[in-house]
């Protein structure tokens, strides 16, 4: 039976279709209101004529169907096989951006917020989100500049014995010290959520009325603190323009070249445009199809799920679209194609923003391009190194010794593979054992993919360090599989003849040649090298302090009697640093699972003594 005569057997029901090719490998997949009639237009000569779909076509060799009860539930399973199988067809959405939200709960006593990464479905009040952790942070500073909530865990809080700086500079109200009623505090963090929700007049009416309130009272430091808090949010607001009447709304703007789309977001929040984003994907279908797939992959992950998104083009599955994040928002969602006004504006605004986008990206891919090919010819490189992998050792006198490699791809960090190695067969000071202990489990033949290996390896030292991994590279038999260079830092030396020190100049080792390369000091290539090292040299830090803390909170722990390997690992896991656990009260050493009250008054007495 051909594959045509196979599709006209599929029946006309809603479901999902897997493209395979001639190795079997699914290479693209689709949702369907009838499957049938779907797919049967591939097939079509008056049907889908473009040459991307004729480009595909001439790849399928098999297709399966998987039939659902509902348009709905196609739309998700294809989104689930989308991320299982990653077809080279489909566009897989890879955001590696960090979206950062201020989250308080209001159900909690004396409520702070605090920067989150993620919102899981709870019951806080998550605000946001911001385009950067910095962006987040700048916010909350302002906000507590007007707002004087904690800043602290209220466990830390009531263990001082007078309020913290914050209090005297007027940031905090101090509740711990029972120097601001719950009522009053209450009030606070309303009132700053009514701020972070672009409430601002109406924040201002009920601030008045407060002071009003206290002056007839004649509690006259009271409306005196309402008096300043209303001074700052009229400053606030007055900044603030409001693009478009109504609740929360992301704008989707839109830009192609060729088989490179650039989505552009704008997020408005309470109709001031509070941020954007944008991302670049691969797509070589039709732009619709891009605009569905996209909005089904990003707004199914964690972020927020506005009331409106407004889009460039018309989608197919629409209404469907926007009833399955209804349901995941809770609340109706509604996707509309504005045709004027405002709304048509800020589409085009998007729109614009997506190609400005495109245009940078592609001016700093061309950058990147003639860096990495300045470097290759620098370092006499047998290619243009594409991937580059950099490893670090760090350790105190041989104690909680790990190593780490930091990868750039295509001249810009690739943080999901970075790697760290907590080191296990080295005692001692010994970093030639244990760059060797690293490489050994690198790039050991039962788990090293050669061909998606780096092209070229950077190890942070000097001809020593350069010296040993060449050895141990042709131990493994990788001789000549990459480029591999040392990068030594600059030294400062000290002349007792001249007064100011001299720094020297950083310099490459290359193999089989006895003098390093020096390369222009502040140039392109080196700058990228640095950064490289830094890197490295950063995330082996991290970890190594996460070690040392672990290993801190462990042996307080243990020195505690009657606290065995249970309950220690339940504390280890509950707060995370010894400094945490002395912090925390009896009650919240009772909440963690596993312990009564009098284990509890045992572990506090334990770690103050």
């Amino acid at each position: 039976m051909s594959l045509e005569e196979k599709v006209q057997q599929f029946p006309p029901s809603p479901g999902v279709y897997l493209m395979r090719d001639g190795a079997g490998e699914i290479i693209y997949v689709g949702k369907a209101r009838s499957l049938r009639h779907r797919v049967r237009s591939y097939f079509k000569q008056s049907g889908d004529s473009r040459y991307q779909i004729k480009f595909l076509m001439a790849k399928v060799v098999d297709i399966e169907v998987v039939l659902t009860d509902t348009e709905k539930e196609a739309l998700l399973l294809e989104n689930t096989f989308i991320k299982q199988h990653h077809p080279r067809y489909n566009l897989n959405l890879k955001d590696d951006k960090t979206y950062f939200s201020l989250r308080v709960d209001p159900h909690e006593k004396f409520a702070r917020f605090t920067i989150v990464r993620k919102r899981p479905r709870d019951d806080a009040r998550y605000f946001g989100p911001y385009s950067s952790g910095s962006a987040a942070r700048d916010v909350l500073r302002q906000m507590i500049r007007m707002f004087p909530l904690r800043h602290y865990p209220l466990a830390s809080c009531m263990s001082r014995k007078r309020p913290c700086l914050y209090h005297q500079i007027g940031q905090c109200s101090a509740p711990c010290h029972n120097l601001i009623s719950q009522e009053a505090y209450t009030a606070l963090v309303n009132g700053a959520m009514l701020f972070l929700e672009g409430k601002g007049r109406l924040l201002i009416a009920e601030f008045k009325r407060r002071m009003n309130d206290a002056s007839e009272r004649m509690l006259y430091e009271e409306a005196a603190r309402w008096r300043n808090l209303l001074r700052s949010i009229e400053v606030t607001v007055e900044k603030q323009k409001v693009v478009l009447r109504g609740g929360d709304s992301d704008v989707v703007g839109f830009y192609r070249n060729a088989d490179r789309i650039e989505i552009a977001l704008l997020f408005i929040r309470a109709g001031v445009l509070s941020g954007n984003h944008q991302f670049s994907l691969s797509w070589e279908l039709d732009d619709a199809a891009a605009i569905s797939a996209f909005l089904l992959q990003y707004y199914t992950g964690t972020v927020f799920i506005p009331e409106e998104i407004l889009l460039p083009l018309a989608i197919e599955e629409g209404e469907t679209l926007a009833e399955l994040l209804g349901e995941l928002k809770g609340s109706k969602v509604s996707l509309t194609l504005p045709l004027r006004g405002t709304k048509r504006e800020l589409v085009a605004l998007a729109g614009k923003n997506a190609m400005s986008a495109y245009r940078d990206r592609d001016d700093e891919e061309a950058t990147a391009a003639a860096v990495l090919a300045e470097l290759s010819r620098l370092l006499h490189l047998t290619r243009l190194p594409g991937r580059i992998e950099c490893y670090d050792i760090s350790t105190i006198q041989g104690r909680f010794s790990v190593g780490s490699c930091a990868v750039f791809t295509a001249g810009k960090a690739d943080r999901s593979s970075y790697r760290h190695y907590r080191i296990k067969t080295v005692d001692g000071q010994d970093d030639f054992a244990m760059l060797r202990e690293v490489f050994l489990r690198r790039f050991r033949a039962d788990s090293y993919d050669r061909e998606n290996g780096p092209d070229l390896v950077v190890v942070d030292g000097g001809i020593g360090q350069l010296n040993a991994v060449q050895e141990i590279l042709a131990e493994l038999g990788l001789t000549g599989s990459f480029d591999l260079v040392s990068l030594a830092k600059s030294r400062v030396t000290h002349d007792a003849f001249v007064e100011t020190a001299e720094k020297s100049d950083e310099r490459v080792f290359l193999p089989g040649r006895k003098n390093p390369v020096v390369l222009r000091q502040n140039s392109k290539p080196l700058l990228l090298l640095a950064s490289l090292r830094n890197e490295a040299h950063r995330f082996a830090i991290g970890y190594h302090r996460k070690l040392r803390s672990k290993e801190g909170i462990a042996s307080g722990i243990d020195a505690i009697p009657g606290i065995g390997q249970k309950r220690r690992t339940a504390l280890l896991t509950h707060f995370g640093s010894l400094q945490r656990l002395r912090e925390a009260s009896v009650e919240e050493i009772i909440s963690v699972p596993g312990f009564s009250r009098t284990t509890a008054e045992t572990v506090y007495r334990g770690v103050h003594t």
